[in-house]
Formats: C-alpha cells, structure tokens, sequence
C-alpha cells in the first residue's frame, strides 16, 4: 500500500524549473531514498511535500487525501514529520524542552487550562514528558535531558532533531540528510536509528549523499537529475542504470563501495 504519492508535481522560481513534472510513490513501512546531485530538486520536493512550498502543478496524497496546499502544522498533524539540511534546534533550550516543541501539535489542553494549570493539563504535561523521555531514550540521548540542545557534539543533534520529529506520532519520517557532517561511528548508529525506526512501522523518506548508508538501508531509490525523474527502482538495479551512473554515481567498476 503506498503511504505516499508524488504525481505530477512541478515547482517554478521565476524562470528555473526546479522540480519537473515528478512521479513516484513511497510504500507503507518502506525506507525509500530520494538521491542526486547536489541542485537536483531534492530539498525543494520534501518542501512541496510538507507545505513548505506549493507546487504549481501535480499533487501530494498521504494516505490516499490530498495535503497540497494545506500549511505545514497541519501536514504534521495528519503524520508527516520532517528533519531538515540544517539543523534547526532551539539551542539555548534543553534537550527535552527541544523533544517537548514536537510533542506540542498532540497535545489537547487549550490557553485556559495552561494558565489555570488545570488537573487535565498536568496530566497531559506528564505524560508529554514520558513520552519525549522515551524518545530520547529511542536515540540514546535520555542522559543528556538537560543538557542545552545546541551544547550537544554535531551528531547527537542530529539525533535530537530525529526525537523531535518522532515525538509528533508520525506516519511518515522525513530525513534531509541525516548523515550530514557524521563520522563514521556516528553514521553507524544513525544506521540502527532509520532502522529501529522502520522496526516500529514508521516509513521513511530520506535524502542521503552517503551511499554506503543508502545502499544499506533503503528498499527503493527515486533519483534526480535537474528536478527530473531519471531513475526509480530497488538499489541493486538503480545503481547499475547508466544515466544514474553518469549523473551522480560515476563509475561503478568498484562495486565494493557500495
């Protein structure tokens, strides 16, 4: 069952065609990639996608509905949560605090009981901070719950912004090159994450330039070259597609790199 739908989809600036005309699908408990050069008109899909942008044509269906057009809380609400290129944190904020901003949009308590500090809204309050907890214990930061988020080591933020977005009860998980500025050990765990992450029968999309990760992780590929669809398939077969090869991957002669 596809969790996800991308038909037709077109986004302008001006005169620069940025996505084109883009088709592909994303499977329900699936890891898919979505790869390319750097300018492909990968960030610019996850921002059409998540309401960031309006595409001037196609559409975007979850779950079978239409969300194009709708603003991006409410596209978190329906369970698409996103990560972004870089890393947005409220820095001077607490590693909990940071999980707590996106546990907000599930949360019932209105202005009055807030103030008033209501029986209902503590519960609800404990309750947010059990679950962030865990969250937190999910990616391995529930030693750091105190600590500011913007004091973290790079990966470890990387990490966070992950529990954030897990916090929100997502459907669908959006990575933007999660792997960015890694190290190798801290790639690996991110590695264990994505897949822990599947293992709880969240889907991911994700934009990766580490092909070790992709290669490893994912059970499709959608490729872009110019905002164009120029391959999509399992990766076996994708990274083996002569004008994948030619535009982003080079010679695949070494076929242990990935």
């Amino acid at each position: 069952m596809n969790l996800l739908e991308v038909e037709g989809m077109s986004k302008i600036f001006g005169g620069l065609v940025a996505v084109n005309d883009l088709d592909f699908t994303v499977e329900e408990g699936s890891v898919v990639g979505l790869i390319g050069p750097n300018g492909a008109g990968k960030t610019t899909v996850f921002n059409c996608i998540t309401g960031n942008y309006v595409p001037e044509r196609g559409d975007v269906r979850f779950q079978g509905k239409s969300v194009k057009g709708l603003k991006p809380h409410s596209i978190v609400e329906l369970g698409i949560a996103r990560t972004f290129q870089t890393i947005r944190l409220f820095s001077r904020l607490s590693v909990l605090e940071n999980v707590l901003a996106g546990r907000h949009c599930r949360l019932k308590s209105g202005l009055l009981a807030s103030m008033l500090h209501l029986p209902s809204q503590r519960r609800e309050e404990k309750a947010a901070v059990e679950r962030c907890m865990q969250e937190l214990e999910f990616v391995g930061l529930a030693n750091s719950w105190r600590e500011e988020g913007g004091s973290l080591a790079y990966g470890s933020q990387r990490l966070l912004e992950i529990a954030r977005a897990l916090a929100s009860d997502p459907k669908l998980v959006i990575l933007d090159e999660p792997a960015g500025g890694m190290n190798d050990q801290e790639t690996s765990d991110l590695v264990d994450v994505i897949e822990a992450i599947r293992r709880r029968g969240i889907t991911v999309l994700l934009i990766e330039h580490d092909m070790r990760l992709v290669m490893k992780i994912c059970h499709k590929l959608v490729v872009l070259e110019h905002g164009t669809l120029i391959a999509e398939g399992v990766p076996a077969v994708v990274r083996r597609d002569p004008a994948v090869i030619e535009a982003y991957l080079g010679s695949d002669d070494n076929d242990e790199v990935y």
